[in-house]
């Protein structure tokens, strides 16, 4: 280790003597990493295990900016939580939609306490220390409801906090800036203006009578937890548009960025004069390195999906003060206040049972389909000679259902593959936890479509209880299918001999001999619609998630006669459709006050993983 760097390491651990917490700088110099490079990697993650920076080093191996003394900024936020957090998100997804996106919605709702200045990389978690410190000594008088007033101008929407308790959250905010003066070494300006919690800026005038209807449907007075929560940001990237990967993409060239989904890329929209159309020049969040990316490959996002949260103090104001500061010792841990852990509240249940009891669809894309990853000549790899199946690559499943024909008839209804079949198991799983009730289940007739629902149903518990409509009206645009007929797809009668339980009562929009091969784009929306349609009047129930199991295309070609919107352009259409992975959802509920269908977010996330490639193990024989 370098002398200067001896030095820096040892004004840090001298700084932090006597805490309890063991430092996460010495695994990380105990992996040959300078201090400085590993002091940077701590602050970039948030500081919260030795694991998270490495792996951050490893990513950032190339970057050529690791060496450059670049600190983090760091903001301190007085966020909501719970029942009034829920309303906040509420307003923003219903403002977006109804007013387009304002600068509001570049950041989660909160209360700026103190804008963001910097910090060196050795003195973060000196500033941990200053958030605790402040915290403790205003507990007593920290308001136990904050009042928020709603103000409203031609270009501002917002809550306001009333002075006397304004005055208080001012003082904690100065008194922070004090501490991170004295250990950290920081100049940080805290806020002296109104303290106000922005619901929407810089919107187009002819929109704020609809904002405002939506923010009086905000109740202030709702229950909430305040958290004050340090976040940091690279300074570099501030005035840079953010966008996020949606798909992997392998370099063409040396000059080209990797994109792996879910990597953030910063792109100056003034510096693009070298870029193709279709291109654009970005730095990786993920690794720092600069390069020409795709731009059809990414989507926009918002400027705080970067940010990171190192720590918060809670301010519990469910709970007796006294209590409270009895409990302090144990709850506390690396400048971080967490409360006892207390049953769910009342609001989250209501919420939670208001959006069971809703009707509902939820569109669920397949799963990974082994031609996907195999080719179109899969079947061909996993025949032998006398038309018997085997399985050459773990990814192949472990056995093919029983058909009436031959084993030819898989090459255009394919199954999914074993990491499909995993996929589909996945998001059972993640939707049992969610809580949603699913009360229906139909699926296209392709293969992968069936396996897909039944595995869902599987890890919901639900497989012998629910069984399976087959509606062929929401098969895939056939004008996308191989040859001049439609594929041959298994009859109810083959797949209940498969072990799928499947409804043969179910009276289908579209009989399967109905399919005619290369239709019209207009003719294959026109058919989506009238199987919505007929799915729809099919579970007369008033409450209840129905499960429809399609293709990529039925995200859009489902979704769109739901919400009354024409269908798209068919090109539009097309390049939509190859952005759509596998288990992709979208979900509708019903607002029976308005007799429409609302498209929300879905009640589980999405499943992100890499590419895999073949490997032979031939190749490591001396002479091959």
């Amino acid at each position: 280790m370098a002398a200067g760097e001896t030095q820096v390491y040892a004004k840090v651990n001298s700084k932090l003597k006597g805490r309890s917490t063991p430092s996460l700088l010495d695994p990380l110099l105990g992996m040959g990493f300078p201090a400085h490079t590993a002091l940077k990697a701590l602050a970039a993650t948030g500081r919260k295990t030795a694991e998270e920076a490495a792996e951050w080093l490893h990513c950032h191996c190339n970057d050529p900016s690791l060496d450059d003394p670049i600190p983090q900024e760091y903001a301190l936020f007085l966020c909501p939580t719970g029942p009034l957090l829920e309303k906040l998100q509420e307003f923003w997804r219903e403002s977006k939609r109804q007013c387009t996106k304002n600068r509001a919605h570049e950041v989660f709702p909160h209360i700026t306490l103190c804008d963001f200045f910097t910090c060196e990389d050795q003195k973060v978690e000196c500033l941990y220390e200053a958030l605790k410190r402040a915290g403790d000594r205003m507990l007593g008088s920290f308001p136990s409801v904050v009042p928020l007033v709603l103000h409203s101008s031609i270009s501002y929407l917002g809550f306001f906090v009333t002075d006397s308790h304004a005055d208080v959250i001012r003082e904690f905010a100065m008194m922070f800036a004090t501490e991170a003066a004295i250990l950290a070494d920081c100049t940080v300006k805290p806020c002296t203006k109104q303290l106000h919690l922005t619901l929407a800026h810089k919107f187009y005038p002819h929109h704020q009578r609809t904002l405002e209807q939506l923010a009086r449907a905000v109740h202030p007075g709702l229950s909430c937890q305040w958290t004050a929560t340090l976040y940091s940001r690279d300074m570099r990237f501030v005035h840079y548009q953010t966008l996020r990967a949606l798909f992997q993409y392998k370099p063409q060239n040396v000059d080209e960025l990797p994109l792996t989904p879910g990597d953030h890329l910063f792109v100056d929209p003034t510096q693009q004069e070298e870029a193709s159309e279709g291109w654009v020049i970005g730095v990786s969040q993920r690794t720092g390195c600069r390069g020409f990316l795709p731009e059809n490959y990414t989507e926009r996002v918002r400027e705080c999906d970067t940010w990171v949260k190192h720590r918060m103090y809670t301010f519990s104001l469910a709970m007796d003060l006294n209590s409270r500061k009895d409990g302090d010792a144990s709850s506390r841990r690396n400048g971080e206040v967490y409360p006892p852990q207390r049953p769910r509240s009342m609001g989250s249940i209501q919420a939670l049972q208001g959006a069971i009891l809703r009707k509902s669809v939820l569109v669920v894309r397949h799963g990974e389909r082994v031609d996907q990853i195999f080719g179109k000549s899969w079947l061909q790899q996993c025949s032998t000679p006398d038309g018997k199946y085997y399985r050459p690559d773990l990814n192949f499943p472990c056995s093919l259902p029983r058909r009436g024909n031959s084993i030819k008839d898989f090459e255009n209804d394919p199954p999914l593959s074993s990491c499909g079949i995993f996929q589909s198991r996945t998001a059972g799983e993640a939707l049992l936890s969610s809580g949603i009730q699913i009360t229906s289940v139909f699926t296209s007739p392709a293969l992968r479509c069936v396996q897909t629902a039944k595995h869902i149903l599987e890890e919901l518990k639900l497989e012998k209880k629910m069984k399976i409509k087959v509606e062929p009206g929401i098969y895939e645009w056939t004008k996308w299918e191989a040859g001049k007929t439609t594929p041959t797809l298994m009859t109810l009668d083959e797949l209940k001999e498969a072990n799928f339980n499947v409804s043969t009562d179910y009276r289908p929009a579209f009989p399967l001999a109905s399919l005619m091969p290369a239709e019209s784009y207009e003719e294959y929306v026109d058919r989506c619609a009238v199987s919505v349609e007929h799915i729809i009047s099919c579970c007369p129930q008033d409450t209840g998630v129905t499960l429809i199991v399609g293709h990529g295309s039925a995200l859009d070609s489902c979704i769109r006669p739901l919400l009354r919107l024409p269908p798209r352009d068919s090109a539009d259409f097309a390049q939509l459709v190859r952005k759509i992975p596998s288990l992709g959802m979208c979900f509708c509920e019903e607002n029976k006050e308005g007799g429409k269908w609302e498209l929300v977010a879905p009640p589980v996330k999405t499943l992100t993983h890499g590419s895999n490639s073949a490997f032979n193990w031939k190749n490591w024989i001396p002479g091959n």
